[in-house]
């Protein structure tokens, strides 16, 4: 069995009697929901959520963790009839209301009840009585809307005048802690960092005053300093509105800080089900045991006289890149914003180098500035050297031929491959570009599945019938089967579940010790850099601070950013 994450610091005595408080309080506080043998089939017949029981009273925080497929995500929409047709829900669940305890019409086993009428009923519940903080805010905000108009439209629907919509909306997004909030209402989702765009899906749930808040891997996309602070977000809301919260992760350092209860979930199964301090300090089963001591293995050791003999694959000289913010009178540009500055890096033959920072530093612009990737719009100034070549000078159709040996892996592997093509028709593409002939080209896709663990079979499969790490894996393929000597990796674990990361984090180092293939790896995961990389990159604001050997940084980091970061995840 893989392990899974690792807790690197036990709680202070203080968080220790904090939870004990809570749980005690919680005891004394009214029941807000009561969830009793939820259960959830496919029309094939397989299980994926099998009687799954647990109560939630006002001011506690419930945690559900597993594995991706375990089944904590769809309980949790069942909740909200959110779940397609085609699936059978059954159990009960009764939601508190001003006459007791009301049973919820969620299951669609109950013929007496018409889908219609059971979609009327939970509609009530949506949003006014049950709130609902989606995964990626990117997806679930609408593009097309200002932030401002998407918050009215949740204080329209609880009645709110629209003379009071801008007001409120204001007073949300302080409660949030948005900085200048009247600025931010005419924005669009994409000119929000991810942190802001989380806290405005966070306003938008508040908006209509729920009871209770489903937090559904609200931190995921984040970096390491703005998890903790959305999470400590959360928990400060939960307490000013009295509310109840259930926190769906898979990160269990901010599980354990941050709840009060929790349930551990595989393949449908509740594995195991306490308070969090019992749990995680006494875990009953193997499998939260190893969820508990998560092991990512150690980075590959190369001295430095390795680092003298092997040739440079990387040189970056003072790569500066500035985007667009306001245009003059005539069409041309009159601001710019500096996002990466005057930053210069190194990278060996088979090393890797990882590139950490908060939201907004320059790690994405970065990798896209080595892979150019960057529109059109976007202002480059500096140096890259790949293999001793200027990346800069080359030509569109020299480019094209050169991308083969720099290769990327982007965050998302879902919205990154064609939904519409097979898993050859993925895999293979860069050589049909390239002219290479059909027999070639399958048995390269062979060798590429081989290299990252993923049965021929696959080869006939589409996207949508892979796991999320299987698709990750299938975006690795197509990258390697292009024999790159530079593999860019764009946070390629922070979608994926803990027993998943590991998984993948083992078979990068393996390919990067067999391939000799030089990485970039940008995450905020810190766990997962120490694990994989030899070099560390520290950036804030664009800049670079601190870059030196992984174990130097960890051990004794000299910049005050760079020691909040490390404590951060340590926390």
């Amino acid at each position: 069995m893989t392990t899974d994450d690792v807790i690197t610091t036990n709680m202070t005595t203080t968080e220790h009697n904090a939870h004990s408080n809570n749980n005690h309080s919680n005891s004394q506080n009214k029941l807000m929901l009561s969830v009793d043998k939820l259960s959830i089939v496919t029309d094939a017949g397989s299980v994926l959520v099998d009687k799954l029981s647990y109560e939630l009273r006002q001011g506690q925080t419930l945690a559900i963790v597993g594995e991706s497929g375990s089944g904590k995500s769809i309980a949790s929409l069942a909740l909200l009839g959110l779940l397609p047709d085609s699936l059978t829900v059954s159990g009960e669940v009764k939601l508190a209301g001003s006459a007791g305890l009301t049973v919820l019409p969620i299951a669609n086993t109950n013929v007496n009840v018409s889908a219609k009428a059971r979609n009327a009923a939970l509609r009530s519940i949506r949003g006014q009585r049950i709130g609902m903080v989606f995964q990626e805010p990117m997806t679930a905000l609408n593009p097309l809307y200002t932030v401002g108009k998407q918050i009215a439209e949740s204080l329209r629907l609880v009645g709110v005048p629209k003379k009071h919509w801008q007001s409120q909306t204001i007073d949300l997004l302080n409660d949030v802690n948005i900085t200048n909030p009247i600025d931010k209402l005419n924005r669009y989702p994409h000119e929000l960092s991810g942190g802001q765009r989380q806290r405005v899906m966070i306003a938008m749930a508040l908006a209509q005053q729920p009871d209770i808040l489903i937090a559904d891997e609200p931190t995921t996309a984040l970096d390491v300093t703005l998890q903790h602070e959305i999470l400590a977000l959360l928990d400060d809301l939960k307490r000013q509105h009295n509310m109840a919260m259930v926190l769906i992760s898979h990160d269990l350092n901010l599980v354990r800080r941050y709840s009060d209860d929790v349930i551990v979930m595989r393949q449908g199964q509740t594995i195991e089900q306490g308070q969090t301090i019992s749990v995680f300090n006494q875990p009953k089963a193997e499998y939260t045991r190893s969820l508990i001591k998560q092991d990512f293995g150690q980075a590959l050791n190369f001295s430095n006289d390795d680092k003298i003999q092997q040739s440079s694959i990387l040189q970056v000289s003072n790569l500066q890149v500035q985007f667009p913010i306001e245009k003059s009178l005539f069409g041309g540009t009159k601001r710019w914003f500096d996002a990466v500055k005057n930053v210069d890096m190194t990278l060996q033959k088979g090393w890797a180098l990882g590139i950490v920072g908060e939201s907004g530093s320059g790690k994405t612009t970065i990798a896209l500035a080595l892979s150019q990737l960057l529109s059109n719009q976007a202002r480059v100034g500096g140096e890259i050297m790949v293999n001793g070549q200027d990346i800069s000078v080359l030509s569109k159709g020299e480019l094209r031929q050169f991308r083969s040996q720099i290769q990327m892996v982007f965050q998302d592997p879902f919205a990154s491959i064609n939904p519409r093509m097979t898993v050859m028709q993925i895999i293979e593409e860069g050589l049909l570009v390239q002219g290479v002939d059909k027999g070639a080209r399958q048995q390269a896709v062979m060798d590429s599945l081989t290299t990252v663990h993923l049965p021929a079979e696959f080869a006939h499969r589409y996207p949508h019938e892979l796991s999320g790490g299987q698709r990750q894996r299938v975006a690795l393929a197509r990258a390697l089967i292009m024999q790159p000597s530079l593999l860019i990796l764009d946070e390629p674990t922070s979608a994926l579940d803990s027993t998943t990361q590991v998984t993948v984090v083992n078979l990068l180092r393996e390919i990067q010790e067999k391939l000799q293939i030089s990485y970039v790896f940008i995450s905020h995961d810190l766990k997962v850099v120490r694990a994989l990389c030899q070099q560390i990159m520290v950036l804030k604001d664009g800049i670079c601070i601190e870059y030196r050997r992984t174990e130097d940084i960890f051990n004794s980091p000299q910049h005050p950013y760079a020691q909040q970061l490390l404590q951060a995840s340590m926390i």
